[in-house]
């Protein structure tokens, strides 16, 4: 049960650095806060994906903080 819960943990911590390290920056400087104004008003293209890696980050945490509070409470 113990090494279950470990993998599990090791998984959904390796998840998070991946979503983390694949989501674009939401501005670059000030040339990116102008037009980012505009982006964010009218709607991005690629959203969907950005979308579906934020949610899966979310996924990785939830997980991630379930697997360490059982860890700690049957560890």
């Amino acid at each position: 049960m113990d090494l279950f819960i470990v993998i599990l943990l090791i998984i959904s911590s390796i998840g998070i650095i991946i979503t983390v390290l694949l989501q674009s920056g939401k501005s670059a400087g000030l040339s990116g806060s102008i037009a980012g104004a505009g982006e964010q008003f009218f709607g991005k293209a690629g959203k969907s994906k950005e979308g579906a890696i934020s949610k899966l980050g979310i996924v990785f945490a939830v997980v991630f903080l379930a697997s360490s509070l059982a860890l700690s409470l049957f560890g």
